[in-house]
C-alpha cells in the first residue's frame, strides 16, 4: 500500500436525512441509517464511504459549520500518528477516542489549519476475532 488511505468522509448537514437524500439522489450513493445514534452513512462506488454530521452551535468557534468536510485517514496507531503530525507542525485537536463497537478516532489540524481525522477500525476485515 502506498501510504495510508482515506477511509471515511463526513459532510456537514443542517438536516441529516435531507442531506443524505440529496447526495443519494444526485450521485446514486447507497445510504444506511444508524438509528441508535441518528447517523446517516453513504457508500460511493469505487471510493471511500462516509456520513453526515450535524451542524454545531454557531456561537462555538470549534463547532462544525457548512464547508467543514472532514476526511478520515486509516491509522494503525492513532497516538503515534498524532505525535508525528505534531512533530511536523500540526496540532492535536482530539486525542484517541473510542467509538463504541466500531473503532477509534483522533482529530488534528495541519499547519494550515485544516481539520483532518484518523481512524482505526476495531474489527478490521480478515482479523482474528
Amino acid at each position: 500500500m502506498a501510504g495510508q488511505p482515506i477511509v471515511h468522509i463526513e459532510i456537514p448537514a443542517k438536516d441529516l436525512a435531507a442531506g443524505a437524500k440529496f447526495y443519494a439522489d444526485a450521485f446514486g450513493w447507497e445510504l444506511r441509517h444508524e438509528a441508535s445514534v441518528d447517523y446517516w452513512m453513504f457508500q460511493a462506488t469505487g471510493g471511500p464511504g462516509g456520513g453526515f454530521i450535524g451542524l454545531g452551535d454557531a456561537s462555538d468557534p470549534a463547532a462544525t459549520k457548512p464547508g467543514d468536510v472532514l476526511i478520515y485517514i486509516a491509522s494503525d496507531d492513532i497516538d503515534a500518528d498524532l505525535a508525528k503530525v505534531e512533530s511536523l507542525g500540526g496540532k492535536k485537536v482530539v486525542g484517541k477516542t473510542e467509538i463504541p463497537q466500531t473503532g477509534w478516532f483522533g482529530v488534528f489540524t495541519d499547519p494550515t489549519g485544516n481539520r483532518v481525522a484518523l481512524y482505526k477500525e476495531m474489527h478490521p476485515p480478515g482479523a482474528a476475532s
